[in-house]
């Protein structure tokens, strides 16, 4: 997930700002409710959750993680709710959220309402609100004697902040009721078999005999791809990416190789990024009628981490199939020749090196992790018959080689790269499902701020392509203003941009005016992922 905007506190006054004290330490409930209280303050879930789980004994961490993840999720509909409740306002935060929590209790998860009622009380108590018990208390019971009405009532409407609501509507009315409930739910989990170690019919059979239930999703993705002197000479190319569907979500320690690379995590959605840019390059190798005698190809992996793409489409680069670039063939177009055929050469691809970048020194340690989890680090790479080169830098996509075009080198010094997968910075909307803590942290203002950000990043990038290459962006966002609305500017300030056009082949997604928009709306589907390919004429 890219996520670029800083968190806002959406509560403005002194007294509204939680307490400081956030320590792990109390009960299951008070830890929960004090981890609630530190994302409210602006701190992701991905920073707080470990430290929540890691303070508990083994037999808790399955009911804290259900509470925390249900109260997040739930996070809107139940400030609605407790306002029509309470006779008079609740302004302090601490008051509320220990409110929240108990509802989630007794409408979403189903505890024993003296257990939820007793427990939530005694948690006011401890995080010194002894003071406000008998609120909490008046509240959670009223509740208690009619919870069906009550969970009926709160889930009649969406349960996100009314800015993004309100834009969903705007950008998606016709799913908008859908979408809106979607967001709400959790979210199915994922595998991407790397191909390079075994195939996916065969990891799906292993997961059978472990006991664990998986079907295999096919996605298919159609591109209308032409050679960049003759746009006009355009043909369908398609490709199938298999996705194995976990019935039920389960911890990675159990997961078959998993340790040893076999697999990895990823949605749905997320696992299209690979394969769509390595259909691209293979119909530009194929089609390459140029005198060029070059036998590299230069990849550029932008915002790279943590690394799920970057290691995807090295899991492709390596593999012996037929989505290896090794064994794309050439089609030597000749039509001087007396018997007017093509003529398929071998590949002529013999060496890739394919760079990735990422603006926080953490984040690139989290990509060199998932990449020796897989095998797939330079020195292991080069124990590998292809011959791969991988480069790791730490820089801003934004200005990054800038100072090469500040020196107004020539466009051929500048364009270097075959290919760019930008996986873009974006507020993250699309993947609220399994990071509910982005409807908390996001503001309106973020979206215009990321829009301008990742402007700025194409625009930097861009003239670094080749001509004739590609250029795949990305966002895990469902506003259109990241999307669909920044590639139509994009189009608008660059004569030299064409967009590729999917076509009904593809299986996933709905037709934007220029790319194609993933929404989560079904239970058993992928995150809200928006893809858009360009290639530079």
């Amino acid at each position: 997930m890219k996520n670029s905007a800083t968190a806002s506190n959406n509560h403005k006054s002194n007294k509204n700002k939680p307490s400081s004290n956030l320590k792990m330490t109390g009960s299951v409930r008070v830890r929960v409710i004090r981890t609630l209280l530190a994302i409210q303050q602006g701190q992701s879930l991905s920073s707080v959750l470990d430290p929540l789980l890691n303070s508990l004994h083994e037999g808790d961490k399955g009911f804290a993680h259900a509470l925390l993840l249900t109260t997040l999720r739930q996070w809107y509909a139940l400030a609605r709710l407790l306002d029509s409740l309470a006779d008079n306002p609740i302004d302090e935060i601490e008051v509320r959220t220990i409110i929240q929590v108990g509802l989630a209790q007794l409408l979403y998860l189903e505890v024993a309402d003296h257990a939820a009622i007793h427990e939530t009380v005694e948690s006011a108590k401890e995080i010194e609100f002894a003071r406000a018990a008998g609120l909490i208390n008046a509240i959670l019971r009223k509740v208690a004697k009619n919870p069906n009405k009550f969970r009926k009532k709160s889930d009649k409407k969406h349960s996100l902040p009314n800015w993004l609501a309100y834009q969903l509507k705007q950008d998606w009315s016709e799913q908008y009721d859908e979408l809106t409930q979607g967001l709400r739910q959790p979210a199915p989990m994922f595998l991407r078999v790397n191909t390079a170690v075994r195939s996916t019919e065969d990891y799906h059979k292993r997961l059978v005999d472990t006991d664990i239930s998986a079907n295999l999703v096919e996605l298919t993705s159609g591109l209308q791809l032409s050679n960049s002197t003759d746009a006009s000479n355009a043909t369908v190319s398609t490709i199938t990416t298999p996705v194995l569907r976990l019935e039920q979500s389960t911890a990675v320690s159990f997961l078959p190789e998993f340790a040893n690379g076999a697999v990895s995590v990823q949605d749905m959605h997320a696992q299209l990024a690979a394969p769509l840019i390595q259909l691209a390059l293979t119909n530009k190798i194929e089609t390459d009628d140029s005198n060029d005698n070059t036998s590299k190809l230069h990849l550029l992996d932008a915002c790279a981490a943590p690394g799920g793409k970057l290691a995807h489409w090295l899991e492709l680069l390596t593999s012996d199939n037929e989505q290896s670039l090794f064994h794309v063939k050439h089609s030597n177009l000749n039509n001087n020749s007396d018997s007017g055929s093509n003529l398929n050469t071998d590949s002529k691809i013999t060496n890739i090196q394919l760079t990735a970048i990422d603006n926080e020194a953490p984040r690139i340690t989290r990509i060199h992790e998932n990449l020796q989890r897989l095998n797939l680090e330079q020195s292991q790479l080069q124990n590998n018959s292809k011959n791969i080169s991988l480069n790791i830098v730490c820089a801003d996509a934004t200005r990054w080689q800038k100072a090469k075009q500040n020196k107004k080198e020539s466009a051929e010094d500048l364009a270097v790269f075959d290919a760019i997968l930008l996986d873009s910075p974006c507020t993250a909307t699309g993947v609220i499902r399994r990071h509910p803590d982005i409807s908390i942290l996001r503001n309106e203002e973020d979206v215009a701020q990321t829009a301008l950000l990742q402007a700025d990043i194409l625009h930097n990038l861009w003239p670094q392509l080749k001509v004739g290459g590609y250029l795949l962006y990305i966002t895990c966002s469902i506003l259109k203003q990241e999307n669909v609305e920044q590639m139509q500017d994009f189009l608008k300030h660059h004569d030299d941009a064409t967009a590729v056009e999917f076509t009904d082949e593809c299986n996933w997604g709905i037709e934007q005016a220029v790319g194609r928009q993933c929404l989560p709306i079904d239970s058993a589907g992928g995150d809200g992922f928006y893809y858009a390919l360009l290639q530079k004429q």
